[in-house]
């Protein structure tokens, strides 16, 4: 598994006394917006977030990923007494209760990497694509995709994230870099190739939301 990041302001057996028994590979951040862009240059498998202490400042923080199109799972760990206080199935995809077991975070995390399409083993899949992250493969029906390394990370990135739409803009920062000075045509030109690689049957696992920009899905649009 990836790295997993804490916002917090307490120690992890503070916030979850289970976690520590996972064995994760956890980095503990400060709860804070101002730590949202360093944290997201981790670019971490997870992101856990302590609202059981501070739920405000941890909404204002959720907030502030979301906003970032930041496209990294978020888990808000919440007191029961605090679920009506904010909305937070707005911003979190999955929260998880102080008082959760061991086997109970394992399970949770789990099922959001399968709900977001990844396997223990890093491997992603949407429909009859797979891509394999770490030997920097991918096919799609069984046919091997020729891609360069920047086709590569930005099917990869869409493929990780399935149905969740992201900006020219926020892509040319997650998968370009914040240094890269060239203009957002560069994203339309990398999706057309890619199209064109996948072919008529499977150019639709890339699809463009007009006016906002692009989503990786299995299923086809209407």
């Amino acid at each position: 598994m990836g790295l997993h990041v804490l916002l917090a302001d307490r120690r992890p057996d503070e916030v979850l006394p289970a976690l520590p028994g996972l064995l994760l590979d956890l980095k503990v951040e400060e709860l804070s917006v101002a730590a949202v862009p360093d944290v997201l240059a981790l670019r971490p498998e997870v992101l856990l977030v302590d609202a059981a202490e501070n739920p405000g400042q941890a909404h204002a923080v959720l907030r502030a990923l979301r906003e970032r199109d930041a496209g990294v799972p978020l888990v808000v760990v919440v007191e029961r007494r605090d679920l009506d206080r904010l909305p937070w199935e707005a911003l979190a995809d999955e929260l998880l209760f102080p008082g959760a077991s061991e086997a109970e975070i394992r399970v949770r995390l789990a099922m959001l990497r399968r709900r977001l399409g990844r396997t223990e083993e890093g491997v992603v899949r949407l429909g009859p694509l797979v891509v394999d992250p770490v030997a920097y493969t991918a096919t799609v029906a069984g046919r091997s995709l020729d891609l360069t390394y920047k086709e590569f990370e930005l099917l990869r990135y869409l493929a990780e994230r399935p149905g969740r739409v992201f900006t020219r803009p926020a892509l040319l920062r997650e998968v370009w870099g914040f240094d890269f000075y060239g203009g957002t045509r560069t994203v339309d030109v990398h999706v057309r190739r890619l199209r064109a690689k996948l072919g008529p049957e499977h150019e639709h696992l890339i699809q463009t939301v007009r006016g906002v920009g692009y989503r990786a899905s299995a299923e086809r649009q209407p």
